[in-house]
């Protein structure tokens, strides 16, 4: 996830970090359905068409990091950092079996360069090499995973779930200054954008469930802002991602017709609308949003950095 400080610039993105997708995903892979079935094959080829549409179609420089086997939720890579401007907050993500993707391990970059990095933390590395200012989440008492954490492009809420409690916002708070945070307790579903994203500017697509709603309602009157709103019938086809791309304008990337047909019914978006294919991209149960972390990387950002360490 990923932010700029000035509501005209939402939505603006240059990279993407996304992370190739292991085959251990079938059998592992932390689920919102229990008995549920993976198809590897066909997960793996809709996982190369998410990062073909944002590297080929959408134009964003495309970092992929190397599956490892051993984390078979790794593909996930929007739980274990949070980017706003020039500043990366690296995650303590929840669910015990994440941490590991504390390790280290090699760095592939999907422009097929590469280089060793041992004793040196793949996500955290993948950051620094775009000059962007780490913050490492160290406090053992504290979780958060990305997938908890909605900035609107005015501030921030932080789900309070399963995977990510209050000392976890605490630090996210310390980390971005600039913004507010306010808490969302969350209490179905893995996390808080299971049922919500932005889909634009000042829109927060939200789901109808009875949790979504309450959630929605708490947000409403934490914020000082008015949002607008979109409702959908489908809780997880309210995870999207918007884009404001050079050359490319306005786009949204959403679930599928064929996947959530209510839903579609009435995603009435004001954007060009970019589908991610057929089924089965809904196979985990899991939205849009969780499988990049997307961010504007500009000459400021390395300005900014190199004047903070003067």
């Amino acid at each position: 996830m990923a932010g700029l400080g000035h509501p005209a610039a939402f939505g603006r993105a240059t990279h993407a970090v996304v992370r190739a997708l292991p085959e251990s995903l079938g059998q592992h892979a932390l689920r919102s359905a229990k008995g549920e079935e993976v198809d590897v094959a066909r997960a793996e080829r809709q996982h190369q068409l998410y990062v073909g549409v944002l590297g080929s179609k959408l134009g964003l420089q495309v970092v992929e990091l190397p599956a490892d086997e051993s984390l078979p939720d790794c593909v996930f890579v929007e739980d274990v950092a949070v980017v706003c401007e020039e500043t990366a907050l690296i995650t303590r993500p929840g669910a015990p079996s994440r941490r590991k993707e504390e390790s280290r391990w090699d760095l592939s970059w999907r422009d097929k360069t590469q280089e060793t990095c041992p004793n040196v933390d793949m996500m955290k590395e993948a950051l620094e090499k775009l000059q962007l200012n780490i913050v490492e989440m160290k406090d053992e008492n504290a979780t958060l995973d990305g997938g908890d954490v909605l900035f609107t492009g005015r501030e921030f809420f932080v789900g309070l779930s399963k995977r990510t409690n209050q000392r976890g916002a605490e630090i996210l708070a310390d980390t971005f200054k600039d913004y507010a945070v306010s808490t969302v307790p969350v209490a179905d579903g893995l996390h808080l954008k299971s049922f919500c994203s932005m889909a634009g500017p000042n829109l927060i697509a939200i789901g109808s469930s009875e949790s979504a709603q309450k959630a929605l309602k708490i947000m409403q009157q934490m914020s000082d802002h008015r949002y607008d709103k979109l409702t959908v019938p489908d809780d997880i086809a309210a995870n999207c991602i918007y884009l404001n791309i050079p050359n490319k304008g306005h786009v949204l990337l959403h679930r599928t017709p064929e996947e959530y047909p209510e839903s579609a019914k009435v995603k009435k978006y004001p954007f060009w609308p970019l589908q991610l294919g057929r089924p089965p991209w809904g196979l985990f149960h899991n939205g849009v949003t969780n499988r990049s972390l997307l961010f504007l990387y500009t000459y400021q950002t390395i300005k900014k950095r190199k004047d903070n360490t003067i």
